[in-house]
């Protein structure tokens, strides 16, 4: 029990959660420079924002890289951009977290040389990887290796750092994307704690923590979590977690020390849900969203990070950022909210809600146990099948108006709003000479290095891989040379190959009670019909870094509902690749999907290769989140349809499909 002031106030303030931004673009230098802006602003902790090809274990110069270089986070391709990007800035005194994961050993090992230059003991650093590799598999898409590999990696860091980095949190379980791909509160809070599990296994099982420090191990993992509108649900989801944390770490791993069992986590709140429609409404869904993981003082966050209200319509400007970051210091430092217990004890309500997630959690966790753990339930496509439908049954909700989102689906009359008068000013813009910049400093950097070092680097890296040793120490060898990060990748590539995580269609059901696909199954049988074929058949193709599929997915479910014939193959594709598909599988329409904001190089790519291929006749939509400006290039350029998040009414984007293959056809 907390001892009380006589007027139920805590004796005491509590310390505010560790405020940070999530922030990263262009190059390592024009970071370096937001991170100081933002740190005199008041901001605790940094956040950093890594590029599509690092956290995918690709150069600037890759082929893969093409337009994203820059664009949602910053490159870091080696040494000398992980010395730009943290110049000046003292990392012994700073809390770090970094948004990486497949290759977060690598950025970890940079960091760590980084603070190694700088004098600091590495043991008083202080920070976070998220290193989570399991919800890449179901809803990120920035994998690299096979399930398996990848939790040797993460074991690996979490002893190292257990020896060497006792204050920094080597993994970050990751739960927000779950909720971001459809995931409930249960399966939420059931999923990650099996991903805990499956990682906690992994690092007893290794060999490298003898059994008495498990209690450090497990002091040292973090999460990092979802927090949604619904701020009542949410509060009792971070308490069921809570609750269910300390049962697992007690009788699972034998940590007696109820300080070590309990729940640590950070939070950024729930980007996805943020409409391009009348975007000042986001605003009050943002800080609704940071109340749930504040208000209760038993479950409240360590480190909270709040998107920008414009975030569904491009990359956040610095002043964005700076609203958010005021948002929390109003609550922090302007309200009473640190000055009392927690509010929630002793609440019939929230207790009552607590022990239903719990219990239904519970369920969740024992199911993906008994299949074998978290790594089966990945491979077999049991949790991605359960998120794709979880997934289109909230969309089917929203598009009844069941589950109202106001501004979108109701309420919809609204005056212009001043926020975008400016149209595309009203987002960063990152300039289109990054890219080229960042591909010829990493080819000058690899020609400025001792090419025999590399070499025995990487050897020795393949080398360990192929045995069970720790990778840490042959990794900061290479780090140490000049190695690059897709060389790192490209030599653990070799030893553990690719891996293609399943799509989830297959347990996917997206039309429900919609009483308006009937009719558009009716337009798509009658097209094949006309156009001589058995059914019309759509590609769905997923171009460059971009793995956020969950809408392409949703598109794949719903167009497969009404009669389509539905390729799709998945996250990462080349241009190349897109249109051998269209080619081979004789497609009459090519859906291309964009989140990453690499439309402008990815689109054209594709329909540059469907002209070379003789299929300049074959209709190309494309849906992401592209500002109006580029969706008129886009349209100039070929394009038959753009698609924004405003479209979420799933069956009506179908049957635009149907018109614009009509249309292509000379069909009435």
């Amino acid at each position: 029990m907390d001892e009380k002031a006589p007027s139920g106030r805590l004796p005491e303030r509590d310390r505010p959660w560790v405020m940070r931004t999530y922030a990263g673009h262009s190059s390592a230098a024009a970071t370096n420079a937001l991170f100081r802006r933002n740190l005199a602003k008041g901001q605790t902790g940094l956040s950093v924002a890594f590029d599509l090809p690092t956290q995918t274990g690709y150069d600037p110069d890759h082929e893969l890289a093409s337009g994203e270089v820059g664009r949602v986070g910053v490159p870091v391709a080696h040494l000398g951009d992980m010395r730009a990007l943290f110049d000046g800035l003292p990392l012994a005194d700073m809390n770090t977290s970094m948004t990486i994961n497949a290759p977060a050993m690598w950025l970890l090992a940079l960091y760590g040389t980084v603070g190694l230059e700088q004098n600091a003991e590495l043991a008083r650093c202080s920070g976070t990887t998220q290193n989570d590799i399991i919800k890449e598999y179901l809803s990120r898409g920035t994998y690299i290796f096979p399930p398996a590999a990848s939790l040797r990696l993460t074991a690996d860091v979490v002893a190292y750092t257990l020896r060497e980095m006792p204050r920094w949190n080597p993994v970050n379980i990751c739960s927000y994307h779950l909720q971001e791909a459809g995931a409930t509160p249960v399966q939420e809070v059931g999923f990650a704690l099996a991903t805990a599990v499956a990682v906690l296994d992994a690092v007893r099982d290794s060999g490298q923590v003898p059994a008495e420090r498990m209690g450090d191990v497990v002091q040292r993992i973090s999460f990092f979590v979802n927090a949604g509108v619904r701020f009542v649900e949410e509060i009792a989801k971070m308490r069921a977690f809570g609750v269910l944390w300390d049962r697992i770490t007690r009788d699972r791993y034998g940590v007696t020390e109820a300080k070590q069992r309990r729940f640590r986590y950070g939070v950024q709140v729930n980007s996805l849900g943020l409409t391009e429609a009348q975007p000042e409404n986001n605003i009050q869904r943002i800080v609704l969203e940071m109340l749930g993981v504040t208000l209760s003082r038993d479950a409240r966050a360590r480190a909270v990070q709040l998107p920008a209200w414009n975030e569904a319509l491009g990359l956040p400007r610095p002043w964005d950022q700076q609203w958010s970051l005021r948002m929390q210091q109003v609550l922090a430092y302007e309200s009473d909210l640190l000055e009392y217990p927690d509010l929630f004890a002793g609440s019939h309500v929230m207790t009552a809600l607590v022990d239903e997630i719990v219990t239904g959690a519970r369920v969740e966790l024992d199911k993906v146990l008994e299949l074998g753990g978290v790594v089966a339930a990945v491979e077999t496509g049991y949790l991605k099948s359960a998120l794709v439908a979880s997934l289109a049954e909230r969309r089917r909700r929203m598009e009844s108006g069941a589950d109202v989102v106001v501004g979108v689906n109701r309420f919809v009359e609204t005056e212009p709003s001043p926020l975008t008068a400016a149209g595309a000013e009203a987002v960063e813009q990152v300039d289109p000479a990054v890219e080229a910049a960042a591909a010829d400093g990493v080819r000058r950097w690899r020609a400025d290095r001792d090419g025999a070092a590399v070499d025995a680097a990487l050897a020795r890296l393949r080398a360990d891989a192929a045995t069970t040793a720790n990778l840490m120490p042959a990794t900061l060898e290479c780090v140490r040379a000049g190695v690059t990060t897709g060389e790192w990748a490209g030599a653990l590539r070799q030893v553990f190959g690719e891996y293609r995580a399943p799509t989830g269609l297959a347990g996917g059901a997206g039309s429900g009670g919609d009483p308006g696909i009937a009719a558009v199954r009716e337009r798509v049988t009658a097209t094949a019909r006309e156009l001589g074929s058995g059914r019309l058949r759509l590609l769905v193709g997923k171009p460059g870094l971009d793995g956020h599929s969950n809408g392409a997915e949703q598109i794949a479910v719903r167009a497969r509902d009404a009669g389509f014939e539905v390729v799709y193959q998945g996250i990462r594709l080349t241009a190349g690749q897109i249109v051998a598909a269209a080619v081979e599988e004789d497609v009459d329409l090519v859906g291309l999907s964009v989140l990453s904001g690499s439309h402008l190089a990815a689109v054209p790519a594709v329909l540059d290769g469907l002209r070379a291929a003789g299929r300049a006749d074959l209709p190309v939509v494309v849906g992401g989140i592209i500002p109006a400006g580029d969706a008129d290039t886009l349209r100039a350029a070929g394009v038959a349809r753009v698609f924004t998040p405003k479209d979420f009414a799933l069956t009506g984007i179908i049957d635009d499909l149907v018109t614009v293959i009509r249309r292509a056809n000379d069909l009435p």
